[in-house]
């Protein structure tokens, strides 16, 4: 059974802030899914008008946040299902001015190794290591800026996907203005997503 996910970050919308749209064109998704840099209230909007769970993950500028806040679940090195789903988080950008929700290539890098064993055993047996892998930030040199530091990627997410290999990872962070820049890529069998603003996403 699929699941239909709505997946937002960094830019907020207008058209999400109007209920009429919102239950027109978002009335069979399933989930509400952040990829950080996003306003508690907007969340909390389109939670609460289309009826939805959320699973999210803090960006670097999600400073504000407090436990338990904005609510939902933090999927922050988490692994939880939904819908018979397997979703799991890594949040925050490379680290550009010390700031909370900032990490070094290192640091990632040790995050990413305390998932690898849970996800390298799933995929031996499933194919995949999870179905959706939950991060704000993109895997260096998929969708990232090269010359802009603070829009690197991680290094550490491309070994993650060539051993772990989630379905699907989905991202922000990076802006998609630039019609010429691509929002979906595959990567050892992950399809990789740019998310920002919004996207919906099916996963099967």
């Amino acid at each position: 059974m699929a699941v239909k996910i709505l997946a937002v970050s960094d830019v907020v919308q207008p058209q999400l802030h109007e209920p009429a749209y919102l239950r027109k064109s978002c009335a069979d998704v399933d989930v509400l899914v952040s990829c950080g840099d996003m306003p508690v209230e907007y969340l909390d909007f389109i939670g609460t008008v289309l009826t939805l769970p959320l699973l999210y993950v803090r960006g670097n500028h999600d400073v504000h946040y407090a436990p338990n806040h904005p609510g939902g679940d933090n999927l922050h090195l988490r692994f939880l299902r939904f819908q018979r789903h397997l979703f799991v988080g890594l949040e925050g950008s490379i680290c550009y001015n010390k700031g909370d929700a900032q990490y070094t290539q290192s640091e990632m890098l040790i995050k990413v190794l305390r998932l690898l064993p849970r996800l390298a055993v799933r995929r031996a047996w499933a194919g995949y290591g999870v179905h959706v892998l939950v991060a704000h930030s993109p895997p260096r040199h998929i969708h990232d800026i090269a010359e802009d530091r603070a829009h690197r990627g991680f290094n550490a997410f491309r070994l993650l996907m060539r051993v772990g290999r989630p379905m699907f990872l989905l991202h922000g962070h990076v802006d998609t203005w630039d019609n010429r820049r691509p929002r979906r890529t595959v990567f050892a069998g992950t399809t990789v997503l740019n998310v920002n603003p919004y996207m919906i996403v099916d996963v099967p």
